[in-house]
C-alpha cells in the first residue's frame, strides 16, 4: 500500500470573472503573469519547493489550456511513478454525474484519489494566488499543536477584513470563532484559503455534509469540524501573498516584480518558482529600442520604447511604438509608431500601426465598472485592433474589431466593444 504522509490538493476550476475578457477563454490559473509564468506556478512551486511531491490538480472551467501547460508535470520535477501531479476533472460516475459545485464537493468527488495515498493530512491550495510559502512549516505547526484543522491566516487592514473570512483565536493561536465576510469584524486574521487537514478528519467532515448544494469549506465543511470539538488552530503566514482575482490587483501585482527591490522576488536561488517554457529564441532590441525597468520575455522583438512593463514571450513591439506601465502577454504583435500606457494586452493580440491605447479623460466603464476601472485598458485574446484608432481608459476590445467599429477611429473613455460571438 502507497503511504504518503501529506498529499495536495489544488482548486484550479475557478472561472475567475472578475478578470472580466481576460478569462473568457481560459480558466484563471492559466493566466499569463510575470513575463514567463502562469498564476498555477506558484502554488506548483510551492508544493515541490516544500517536499510535497504529490498533487491532485481539481480542473473545471475551460481547463485545455491548464492541462496542455501542466502535463505530466515535468518542469516541477513531478513526474513521479507514485504521486506526481494528477489533473482530475469532474468526471462521469455511475450513479450520478455532476459539476463541480463547491470548493469542497470538488473534493469530496475525488475522495477515492486521496484515498489512493492513505495520506495522514491532506493540505488544500487555491490554483490563484501569488505568494510563496514553505508548507512543511504549517504542516509543523499542525503537528506541534495537535490541530485537525490548520488555516493559514494572514493580518489584514481592519478596514479590509469584511471582505474575507476572519478568524478570532486565543493566546495559543488556537480559533474560537470565525465570521465568513463579518460587517463589523473582531479580528484582523483573513483566511488565505489554504488548509491542512487530518484526513479522517477531512473525510469525515465530508461524508457528513456530502448532501450540502455548493459544499463548501469555509461555510460548510469547517464549522462542521469545529463543532464536532476538532481542535481548530491559525497559522499565521507574514510574507508577500497576493489575491489575483480583480483587472487592478493582477495589474498591481505583475506591476511591483519590476519594484528596484521587489517585495515579491522571483530571483531567489533557494526557492525557485518552476514552469513550463517553450523553446524560444534570445530576445532581440534594436539599436533604436529602449527599454527601462521592464521585464522582458524570451523570444520577444523590440524595436520601439518599453517603460515599467510586463512583456511576456515572442512578443514583437513595432518600431516608434512606445509602451508604459502595461502587461503584454504571449506572442501578441504591436505595429509600429503605437502609443499604450496602462494596458492589459492578452495572448496572441494583433494590434495595427500608429494605434493609441489609454487616452484621454478617464469615464467609468458602461458595462462592468466593477471590473473594468483603475483606467486601464484591457484586450481579449485573440483580438485584432485596426491600424489608427485611438482608445480611451476604462476601455475592453474583445474579438476581431475593424475601422468601422470605431467611430471617427475613436473608442471613447468606458467603451466596451465586444463582437459578437465573443465573450
Amino acid at each position: 500500500m502507497i503511504k504518503k504522509e501529506m498529499i495536495a490538493m489544488l482548486l484550479a476550476g475557478g472561472q475567475g470573472s472578475r478578470l472580466g475578457v481576460l478569462t473568457s477563454k481560459v480558466a484563471k490559473p492559466a493566466v499569463a503573469f510575470g513575463g514567463k509564468y502562469r498564476i498555477i506556478d506558484f502554488p506548483l512551486s510551492n508544493c515541490i519547493n516544500s517536499g510535497v511531491d504529490t498533487v491532485g490538480v481539481l480542473t473545471q472551467y475551460q481547463p485545455l489550456r491548464l492541462n496542455t501547460h501542466i502535463g505530466i508535470g515535468i518542469p516541477w520535477d513531478l513526474d513521479r511513478n507514485i504521486g506526481g501531479v494528477t489533473v482530475l476533472p469532474p468526471y462521469e460516475k455511475s450513479s450520478n454525474s455532476e459539476w463541480y459545485t463547491g470548493t469542497a464537493n470538488a473534493i469530496y468527488q475525488n475522495l477515492e484519489y486521496m484515498e489512493s495515498f492513505n495520506p495522514d493530512y491532506v493540505l488544500i491550495l487555491s490554483g490563484d494566488h501569488i505568494y510563496k510559502m514553505d508548507y512543511e512549516q504549517m504542516l509543523d505547526f499542525h503537528k506541534e499543536n495537535g490541530s485537525e484543522v490548520t488555516i493559514a491566516v494572514m493580518p489584514v487592514p481592519m478596514e479590509e477584513a469584511s471582505r474575507f473570512g476572519i478568524m478570532i483565536t486565543d493566546e495559543n493561536k488556537r480559533i474560537t470563532e470565525f465570521e465568513e465576510k463579518p460587517e463589523h469584524p473582531r479580528s484582523n486574521l483573513a483566511s488565505m484559503g489554504i488548509y491542512i487537514f487530518n484526513w479522517k478528519t477531512l473525510k469525515e467532515a465530508l461524508i457528513a455534509k456530502a448532501e450540502q448544494p455548493a459544499l463548501d469549506f469555509g461555510k460548510h465543511v469547517i464549522p462542521y469540524c469545529h463543532e464536532n470539538g476538532a481542535p481548530l488552530f491559525a497559522y499565521e503566514f507574514t510574507g508577500y501573498w497576493k489575491d489575483v482575482g480583480t483587472l487592478s490587483s493582477y495589474w498591481e501585482a505583475n506591476m511591483e516584480l519590476i519594484d528596484i527591490v521587489p517585495e515579491f522576488n522571483l530571483y531567489e536561488e533557494y526557492w525557485k518558482i518552476y514552469t513550463k517554457s517553450e523553446i524560444q529564441p534570445p530576445q532581440y532590441f534594436s539599436g533604436d529600442s529602449v527599454v527601462e525597468r521592464s521585464i522582458i520575455g524570451e523570444g520577444t522583438d523590440i524595436y520601439g520604447e518599453v517603460y515599467n512593463s510586463v512583456i511576456g514571450c515572442g512578443v514583437t513591439i513595432g518600431k516608434g511604438t512606445v509602451v508604459r506601465d502595461s502587461i503584454i502577454m504571449n506572442q501578441t504583435r504591436i505595429g509600429d509608431n503605437c502609443e499604450l500606457n496602462k494596458a492589459i494586452i492578452a495572448e496572441n493580440v494583433e494590434i495595427g500601426k500608429n494605434v493609441k491605447l489609454g487616452v484621454g479623460e478617464e469615464a467609468e466603464n458602461e458595462t462592468a465598472p466593477h471590473i473594468y476601472n483603475q483606467g486601464i485598458v484591457t484586450v481579449g485574446e485573440k483580438s485584432v485592433i485596426p491600424d489608427g484608432v485611438s482608445v480611451g481608459k476604462n476601455t475592453v476590445i474583445s474579438g476581431i474589431t475593424k475601422a468601422a467599429d470605431y467611430e471617427n477611429c475613436y473608442l471613447a473613455s468606458g467603451k466596451t466593444l465586444i463582437k459578437e460571438g465573443e465573450e
